[in-house]
């Protein structure tokens, strides 16, 4: 059992949904990042998103654009994120994902980026523009140095091809709530739930639901039919109004322990 699959048991026998917060790396240091992830560890979040800033991102709407777009500015590299994750190997960390495009990956090259992750303290990948029929060898790669690699499921993802989805990722699934970009929005679709109770019929991998949440009465609306949440353009935001990496690191601490107090009374799927 994965670290990462570990954590979604765990807090299903504890009958509450897990929080996962995602940051950008780098927005606008990695001294601010460390000191984010630190302030995340504090709120007892289950695991951490962790964004490799891209010039031509997958799905992610203005916020997180803006944010990898000062990142990228500020100089960031993927060796200095990896960097910066090794240098917090020995501070407690729940488990971090990276979300990392596959052209990224192959620039390093699958085998090294994986080796170079594990080796950095992450414990899965999410590549959103890797399809699940083409994964085959970046997940066995991944595979081979301990990480998971965990899919995307879309609203508008045909039947057949969600099989094969689910049949492609570990760790956890990730449900994208709506046919559309990352942020912040004031309610789910209807039709997610239904959805969700489609997807509970067909897996027994924790489903974890991303885009657009932003607050716990969003969260209460996924009661009994999802396994975690996934917050990223609310706490960006946060982060890119902070003046110091002190500042951040505090307010994403306070929104992140609201956000999993607010799990605590809403029972997972499974």
């Amino acid at each position: 059992m994965s670290r990462i699959f570990q954590v979604f048991t765990d807090a299903s026998q504890a009958n509450r949904m897990a929080f996962m917060p995602f940051i950008t790396a780098g927005d606008p240091s990695t001294e601010t990042t460390a000191a984010v992830l630190k302030g995340l560890r504090d709120a007892n979040v289950d695991l951490i998103e962790l964004g490799f800033p891209y010039s031509d991102p997958i799905a992610d709407g203005p916020v997180i654009q803006a944010s990898y777009t000062r990142a990228l500015n500020a100089g960031i590299t993927v060796e200095a994120i990896f960097g910066m994750m090794q240098s917090l190997k020995n501070e407690n960390l729940p488990p971090v994902l990276a979300m990392v495009s596959f052209a990224i990956i192959f620039r390093v090259g699958g085998e090294k980026f994986a080796q170079r992750a594990a080796d950095a303290g992450f414990s899965g990948l999410i590549i959103p523009d890797l399809p699940a029929d083409e994964a085959t060898e970046m997940s066995a790669t991944a595979k081979s140095h301990g990480l998971d690699v965990v899919q995307l499921i879309a609203p508008t993802t045909t039947a057949a091809r969600t099989q094969q989805i689910l049949d492609a990722s570990t760790g956890f699934v990730y449900c994208v709530s709506v046919a559309g970009t990352t942020g912040v929005r004031k309610e789910l679709p209807a039709e997610l739930i239904d959805q969700l109770k489609q997807l509970r019929k067909a897996t027994d991998m924790p489903l974890a639901v991303g885009f657009g949440i932003s607050g716990p009465d969003q969260v209460s609306e996924l009661d009994g039919v999802a396994d975690g949440v996934i917050v990223g353009s609310a706490i960006v935001r946060l982060m890119a109004e902070a003046t110091s990496p002190e500042a951040a690191a505090t307010a994403v601490r306070d929104y992140a322990a609201t956000m999993r107090q607010a799990v605590e009374g809403v029972k997972p799927s499974r």
